[in-house]
């Protein structure tokens, strides 16, 4: 399996968009993908925004951004506070929101957000909508493990190195104790799906993260 290095107009990603319905979505879904790129490539800008919280949850989602953001230039965080489980019973607000999203992030190059075919009604409408309001982008869609089994068949992966597929298992346990009563929510859990993608992805370092990619333009020559 070949790898293609993403890279825009000026040669490098300046500006990564992360969206999730709820506030430990991103993290789940790219958290290791995010320290990856930031990591090896300095000085790109962060978009975070999380769709639902509550107060407690939104503590957590502001400090789980910053750690997985140290390496950024700057973030830029927005967290909505939608109810969670009704997204796609907001009647419209919801729409809003994302139009609003063209004024306050500008021009991302590279878009995180949920998988089109996820069985949580709030995931797939986020899903939706990215592809709504990002029309002439490049987007990832993320997996996030549940009861539903959803999971797929990702066409794209991100290879990451240990430290940084062991780095996103601590932060997510260290910053969401609102989810440590739920049995899925465990080590190794998310060590073996990044295992298991790093294995269908032919990774070196043995982990990587799993994408859909629903469109990606290949440019040869100068």
């Amino acid at each position: 399996m070949s790898a293609i290095q993403l890279k825009t107009a000026s040669g490098k990603l300046e500006h990564i968009l992360c969206l999730g319905a709820h506030c430990d979505d991103i993290e789940i879904g790219c958290g290791a993908a995010l320290l990856e790129i930031l990591e090896r490539q300095p000085g790109i800008s962060v978009s975070w925004v999380v769709f639902t919280s509550t107060d407690d949850r939104r503590r957590e989602a502001e400090q789980g951004a910053k750690l997985f953001t140290t390496n950024a230039a700057n973030l830029n965080l927005h967290i909505f506070d939608y109810r969670d489980g009704f997204l796609p019973y907001t009647n419209g607000a919801i729409k809003e929101t994302f139009e609003s999203l063209k004024s306050l992030v500008p021009n991302p190059d590279l878009v995180f957000t949920h998988y089109r075919h996820d069985l949580h009604q709030d995931h797939r409408l986020v899903s939706e909508l990215t592809g709504n309001t990002f029309r002439n982008h490049q987007v990832l869609e993320y997996e996030i493990p549940k009861w539903d089994g959803d999971m797929g068949q990702p066409n794209a992966f991100i290879e990451v190195s240990e430290k940084n597929a062991r780095d996103k298992i601590r932060f997510l346990q260290q910053v969401y104790n609102s989810q440590q009563n739920k049995r899925w929510f465990t080590d190794d859990l998310f060590w073996s799906l990044m295992r298991i993608r790093g294995m269908e992805g032919n990774a070196t370092s043995n982990v990587a993260e799993g994408f859909y990619s629903r469109k990606t333009r290949l440019q040869f020559g100068g």
